[in-house]
């Protein structure tokens, strides 16, 4: 399959406001990042709140750009492309965040909402309105409450309206960053559900951020496990949802309250915990049972274990058969 999106070795940085916080360390969210993104496929990147799932996306798009490494979008190096022609990359790259409260203005009306990038584009008017109501059947929302404004839309049918609004540029590529969260558990399918249906009726690739195991299970074709800004674990959802390796991993799923029993609780995860750079050694350490000297001394690298299945972890060994050579 074709690769719509390859990243390699993504950095991103952050420095404090103050003097004195600019001439310390920077603070480093994620860390030599590195996946790629086939064509009509959805890749699940998850892990706990903090660990820079939202940094990666938001580094990806150039919405925060990263500070080193590099972002190939259908073929062309984001870094290197003027104010202009990055313009017309991101079109073709759109992001659909958490909260729809926060993503529409509640002054405008929803119709002039998915409006205003067509504008920015210079579309004319008479084709603007026939997208905007193309999109709003599409998502399911009638065409006629495209004068009404958000407050008059529960929170599924809000998130069904930034869909569209994303729609409405025609992209490519979508960043779905936690777009269910903040839905009831019963709206939450029938979103997921229309997100699958437009993918397939419109040949979309998906950048599926969450902290769900379930969700990201059920939408994905590749997983990768991300844990205080860097990936410690990359495969298949076959592989990473029935041979899951990494110890942190693992401990995912023994949080999860339907997948592989409730071996700890939710809360053991803290989830608030910041995203810091180990100096030396695996960052994992502190919290694993399997670590020893070589743990606090070694970074582990990404490395395949059999068959694409990529593990962080210096104790992880091979665990498919290869074909003799």
């Amino acid at each position: 399959m074709d690769k719509l999106l390859e990243i390699r070795n993504l950095v991103k940085e952050f420095h404090g406001r103050s003097l004195v916080a600019r001439r310390r360390s920077a603070f480093r969210a994620v860390d030599r990042v590195s996946f790629d993104i086939e064509k009509n496929t959805v890749f699940g990147l998850v892990g706990e709140s903090g660990c820079g799932k939202t940094t990666v996306s938001r580094a990806i798009l150039h919405l925060d750009p990263p500070t080193s490494g590099d972002v190939c979008f259908a073929g062309a190096m984001l870094e290197g492309l003027s104010g202009k022609e990055l313009r017309s990359y991101r079109r073709r790259m759109q992001i659909v965040f958490q909260d729809p409260n926060g993503a529409l203005n509640p002054k405008l009306k929803v119709g002039a909402s998915l409006e205003e990038g067509l504008i920015n584009l210079g579309v004319q008017k008479r084709e603007r309105l026939e997208r905007v109501e193309e999109m709003l059947e599409l998502v399911g929302i009638s065409p006629s409450h495209r004068n009404r404004y958000p407050h008059e839309f529960s929170g599924g049918q809000k998130q069904r309206i930034v869909v569209a609004r994303a729609l409405t540029m025609q992209p490519d590529f979508l960043v779905l960053d936690e777009p269910v969260s903040n839905l009831d558990v019963s709206i939450q399918a029938q979103i997921i559900n229309l997100l699958l249906d437009l993918k397939e009726r419109l040949s979309l690739t998906y950048l599926f951020i969450s902290h769900d195991l379930n969700l990201v299970a059920y939408l994905s074709d590749r997983i990768a496990v991300m844990y205080k800004g860097r990936i410690v674990e990359m495969g298949s959802t076959e592989q990473i949802m029935n041979q899951p390796v990494h110890p942190y991993t693992l401990r995912l799923f023994s949080a999860s309250p339907t997948l592989h029993g409730t071996l700890e609780s939710s809360e053991k995860l803290q989830e608030n915990e910041p995203v810091i750079q180990a100096a030396n050694g695996c960052p994992y350490a502190g919290q694993c049972d399997r670590k020893d000297s070589s743990c606090l001394e070694q970074e582990p690298e990404l490395r395949d274990i059999g068959e694409g299945h990529l593990v962080a972890c210096i104790h992880s060994k091979p665990s498919y058969d290869r074909p003799p050579a």
